[in-house]
């Protein structure tokens, strides 16, 4: 079983998800904005994919669920077992790993590039990839690179875009597997905004996904199998 946290109901796994959804794993989805509970039970999880969303890690009062999940990933961790996080999860994933959270010097949001390391280049889940990557950002805070990880590509905005831990605990701080309900989602308040730079600058963040939709599909696809030979059957 492949389990999915999501962490909002705006941020849903897209892409990943119907990339999974055609696969012969079965998917389970908790949704921990719904309260629905983590499974003590690892026995039967092959692999975890931890989503992004709106709130901060440190934000543990405001909602609760994330100091549960924080020793849930702990755990996963621990079991060794292939886990994703994306945006929000990488820095879930960085914190659970004893890394230091907080607000970037400039927040990305949009389209924009990160260039793969020398370790990214030569990494299992990246392999395959141009250097420099098309990529889609909604954040506002960072993490510090976990001790004992290897960074795999970063930015002059943002050094830690991406990171892997031991054989097969990755956090990538930019989004892979958004489509156009989800921007279209993501953008709704520049787009009703009166201020007419914001409402352009949403605008075009949907149209430009439109020009670069099959290279971007086509890269996140990659990923996505990629990260599915990492998973071993159980037996």
């Amino acid at each position: 079983m492949i389990l999915i946290l999501q962490h909002t109901k705006e941020e849903g796994p897209g892409t990943l998800g119907s990339f999974l959804r055609n696969s012969s794993w079965e998917i389970r989805i908790t949704r921990l904005y719904k309260k629905e509970k983590l499974p003590d039970d690892l026995s039967r999880v092959e692999a975890v994919i931890v989503m992004g969303g709106p709130m901060n890690v440190y934000e543990e009062k405001k909602f609760p669920f994330l100091k549960s999940e924080d020793i849930f990933l702990k755990k996963v961790i621990g079991e060794e077992i292939p886990i994703l996080g994306i945006c929000l999860g990488a820095q879930l994933l960085a914190k659970a790993l004893g890394a230091k959270v907080k607000k970037a010097h400039h927040a990305e949001i949009g389209w924009g590039n990160v260039n793969l390391t020398d370790n990214g280049k030569n990494d299992q889940l990246l392999k395959g990839l141009d250097k420099k990557l098309d990529i889609f950002q909604w954040h506002e805070d960072t993490f510090e690179l976990p001790k004992g990880a290897a960074l795999l590509a970063k930015n002059s905005l943002c050094p830690n875009q991406a990171f892997r831990y031991g054989k097969n605990c990755y956090g990538l701080q930019f989004h892979i597997e958004v489509d156009a309900p989800l921007i279209l989602c993501w953008i709704k308040d520049y787009c009703k905004s009166r201020n007419l730079n914001m409402r352009f600058k949403g605008q075009e963040m949907l149209f430009d996904y439109y020009q670069k939709q099959e290279k971007f599909n086509r890269q996140a696809a990659n990923i996505y199998l990629n990260f599915s030979r990492l998973i071993q059957p159980l037996n």
